[in-house]
């Protein structure tokens, strides 16, 4: 593998060391920052997190901050889901879009206080586009990247490893609220949340400089339960329906086509950027939707840095956004972006070059049944 050079625009998260001293083997950079995405034995941290518990760092999943008299008004501005019913300590998963309802990001966000928001982003400048439409309205809002870096503990016995930190407390965090949490002096915010179907929460370290003693601390409560490091895995977020922003989107689509239909209130102030669009675009309907494909053949193939055309009786009808072996049901799948006109059940090829592999398109999440 090549060095990866050091430079003040891809930056080394506080776990960075303590990933490397666990063995980590391949990192990705994701919001100017290295992700880490394997410690050599993908079907070993697979089980690890949807039979047990593993611990990730993903400090590359940065907070927007909007801080300030007009905060909440921003933050209403940039998301089509209603944000008036939510209070301080509750998250709400949105999609932020552009003026033409295309999704340009999916955050999380997190209401801090009544003037205070952080959007836990997915890859890419969010907090550039805030800042125009922050200047364009001339809104009284100071943004900013806090010094916040998550750590995730996930899996079906991750609230087991978390209380053993905190307290029982934490069982009863409804999904994506959080709470104001310390240990050992560093300060903390704990979520339920994460890039999972298994379960789980986020710790948002709000100390870079404690990131190895927070490391240390959850390793050491998560032995009796066989934690270890992990990733968010590609063959769980596949299998249960996870979108990636950035993978799974193009310049072009919207929440209607892939899933996400139900975070969109297209009864929120129309100064919203993007709802006049997708008020439209929810009256004539989507013309894509997302479905699952199967591959046939029940031997592992690459996974793919490309989208790759689906065909159906000779005719492109969408694409294949992702790929990957699942070990649930022994298959290559992946998320198709196709045309309305498909359906569950349907057969089609996919094109990989020069060859045309078979498949069959089905719902997502994945079933059983699917392989």
């Amino acid at each position: 593998m090549p060095e990866v050079f050091p430079h003040t625009n891809l930056r080394r998260s506080p776990y960075y060391e303590a990933t490397i001293a666990d063995g980590v083997t391949l990192v990705h950079p994701y919001n100017r920052m290295l992700l880490p995405l394997g410690y050599g034995d993908p079907e070993a941290e697979y089980r690890r997190l949807v039979e047990g518990v593993s611990m990730w760092d993903v400090a590359a999943e940065r907070q927007v901050q909007l801080k300030g008299p007009d905060a909440a008004q921003l933050a209403q501005i940039l998301c089509t889901r209603d944000l008036t019913s939510c209070v301080a300590g509750q998250g709400k998963y949105v999609a932020v879009c552009n003026h033409a309802g295309t999704i340009i990001n999916d955050p999380i966000v997190l209401k801090i206080d009544d003037d205070c928001f952080w959007f836990s982003i997915a890859d890419s400048d969010l907090r550039l586009w805030a800042n125009c439409v922050a200047g364009e309205r001339g809104l009284n809002v100071e943004i900013s990247e806090p010094d916040v870096s998550p750590l995730a503990v996930q899996g079906p016995l991750a609230d087991d490893v978390v209380a053993a930190i905190f307290g029982d407390w934490v069982r009863n965090l409804r999904h994506f609220w959080f709470r104001d949490a310390e240990i050992d002096g560093i300060p903390l915010r704990v979520a339920r949340s994460g890039w999972s179907k298994q379960g789980g929460f986020e710790l948002y370290l709000m100390d870079g400089s404690r990131g190895l003693d927070l490391w240390n601390i959850v390793k050491e409560a998560g032995k009796p339960w066989e934690i270890a490091a992990g990733y968010p895995n590609p063959s769980e977020r596949i299998e249960s329906g996870l979108l990636s922003w950035g993978g799974d989107v193009d310049e072009h689509t919207n929440p209607f086509e892939v899933r996400l239909g139900r975070f969109v209130d297209l009864d929120v102030p129309d100064d919203v950027i993007g709802i006049e669009a997708l008020r439209t675009l929810a009256t004539g309907g989507p013309r894509r939707h997302q479905l699952g494909v199967v591959l046939r053949g029940d031997e592992p193939r690459p996974g793919h840095n490309r989208w790759y055309d689906i065909e159906k009786n000779g005719i492109k009808v969408g694409d294949m956004t992702n790929g990957v072996w699942s070990f649930k049901l022994r298959r290559n799948i992946g998320f198709g972006l196709v045309s309305v006109e498909c359906q569950t059940g349907d057969d089609v090829q996919v094109r990989k070059g020069d060859e045309l592999i078979d498949a069959r398109l089905t719902a997502i999440p994945f079933r059983e049944e699917d392989r």
